[in-house]
């Protein structure tokens, strides 16, 4: 549905977007993410049609960027992390601006503004002036003015931007529910641990280049080689501590924030006979599990915070 190869965007010296190859199938859902200036708005423009790539090529559904952006246009809802809404409209004019714009004419256009309205959850406001919409609201109503005509790709950058928690998290229920759609979604985001917890796919770009491309499960292995479990007993945790240093299973523990950081040898995934070890030496358990790595943390780890 979407793919690059080795597409490019340089102003001057600078490369925007390096050598990016992208390949994704009907269903994915992208989570793109870079700092700020690392290339994610360049890519979704370039995709979008909206913005000439310096070489390299892109396709969208099967059609080429360069020779077929009409055809683009019609396949895609692209929302950007910014967008001007007409404020001495309602919202139900809003949506039928839009749904006139393609075309969808008679009682149909009615219907679809009503049925887009209510998967996003503002029907109540449908007769509501666009200027009395919160932030969070406005970006919901973003999101149904791009599903209006049914896209087959989902461009949707930073579409939780500047939300509160309770809006971000209303975000995230919708874009899990379009991933069950069949659509193929890419959304870039800060807001790290979300991402994993909704895409089947990440991206890393940092100073144009994509670090990395790979489903969430990969990304974590990449980035820790290592088994980490989090461990905790009554009392002093020194001793506790320097018996398991003791044990051929570990390579090193550090104790932090009450608790100690058990780093497995490398290799090791079987850690059954840890627990018993500690029991049969007197010490009583009050935490034994694998510290979770999350995708903030892969992102720490395999980004330098370096822009374009």
């Amino acid at each position: 549905m979407i793919k690059t190869q080795d597409l490019t965007k340089t102003y001057g010296d600078l490369h925007a977007v390096n050598n990016l190859n992208l390949d994704l199938v009907e269903g994915d859902l992208f989570g793109y993410i870079g700092p700020n200036g690392s290339g994610k708005t360049t890519t979704m423009r370039i995709l979008a049609t909206l913005l000439q790539p310096t070489w390299g090529e892109a396709t969208v559904c099967g059609y080429s960027i360069y020779t077929h952006p009409k055809e683009i246009r019609r396949l895609i809802g692209y929302m950007p992390d910014f967008f001007g809404v007409y404020d001495d409209m309602k919202v139900i004019e809003y949506l039928e601006f839009f749904a006139a714009t393609y075309r969808i004419k008679g009682p149909a256009r009615r219907k679809i503004c009503n049925d887009m309205l209510e998967m996003v959850e503002l029907g109540y406001k449908r007769d509501a002036y666009v200027t009395s919409l919160s932030r969070g609201m406005t970006q919901r109503l973003g999101l149904a003015r791009v599903l209006l005509h049914d896209p087959k790709v989902l461009l949707l950058d930073e579409p939780a931007s500047g939300l509160d928690p309770r809006a971000r998290i209303e975000i995230r229920g919708l874009l899990k529910q379009l991933g069950k759609t069949g659509k193929t979604i890419m959304v870039s985001s800060h807001i790290l641990p979300e991402l994993a917890d909704i895409c089947n796919k990440v991206g890393i770009i940092e100073k144009g280049v994509l670090l990395v491309n790979a489903n969430v499960a990969d990304v974590m292995k990449q980035v820790r080689q290592r088994t980490v479990l989090q461990v905790g007993v009554v009392g002093d945790l020194e001793p506790a501590a320097r018996l398991l240093e003791q044990s051929s299973l570990v390579e090193n523990v550090d104790i932090l924030d009450g608790k100690m950081n058990v780093t497995l040898a490398e290799q090791v995934t079987d850690y059954s006979d840890l627990p018993t070890v500690l029991i049969d030496a007197g010490f009583k358990l009050t935490l034994f599990r694998e510290d979770e790595l999350n995708l903030e943390t892969a992102f720490m780890a395999l980004t330098k915070g370096i822009t374009a």
